[in-house]
């Protein structure tokens, strides 16, 4: 037996190993075009950074941060109602005190009762004023705020060397189990390269 056959298993792990740490530094290089022998090579990541970009700002803006669900939520009766017992203690403030201090006149004519009467009424219809307003307000920042736009335009902007680090220090541990796995592969590869290779002699 050819003893430096048994370095074939060795060898292709080490081939598995080089190509799975390659296939993740495509990943990301190179991070600008380059060309070699007519051909046009770049990182997956860099090259598919628009569509990405669009389809995750799209995602994000629609799907995470719904203008439809945030109105929805800002207007449900439960959170108007947590609101209510703030808005009635400044009313109460309000007519009170401010009025009063301002037009000196009306304190002589309003009581308790009154003021109680005045109150009731404005809550009652301030707790139908308040979805209407917050509708308003969640369209009017729809319109001034095109968050699929703000989204794209920040990932667009992304240093990749950064990112690059960052995501290889986020993922050390599974980084690490995929090369291991080229090289487990490699291996397994080379013994059955061996095995046949001693079959034939």
């Amino acid at each position: 037996m050819n003893w430096w056959l048994m370095i074939i298993p060795f060898a292709a792990a080490l081939i598995g190993w080089l190509i799975n740490s390659s296939l993740i530094k495509l990943l990301f290089h190179p991070v600008h075009p380059v060309k070699i022998f007519g051909f046009t090579f770049q990182g997956i990541i860099p090259e598919k950074q628009y569509i990405f970009t669009k389809q995750l700002g799209k995602y994000v803006s629609e799907e995470l941060f719904s203008f439809t669900a945030i109105e929805e939520k800002l207007s449900h009766p439960e959170n108007i109602e947590k609101i209510l017992p703030f808005v009635e203690a400044e009313v109460d403030t309000f007519l009170r005190k401010k009025l009063i201090e301002q037009m000196p006149m009306i304190g002589m004519f309003i009581g308790d009762k009154t003021i109680l009467q005045f109150k009731n009424i404005f809550m009652e219809e301030l707790a139908i004023l308040f979805p209407k307003l917050i509708s308003e307000y969640v369209q009017n920042l729809k319109a001034d705020l095109n968050f699929e736009e703000i989204i794209s335009q920040k990932l667009s902007s992304i240093d990749f060397i950064e990112f690059e680090k960052k995501m290889l220090k986020q993922f050390r541990r599974e980084i690490i189990l995929f090369k291991a796995a080229g090289a487990f592969t490699g291996i397994i590869i080379g013994f059955i390269q061996l095995f046949i290779l001693l079959l034939l002699h």
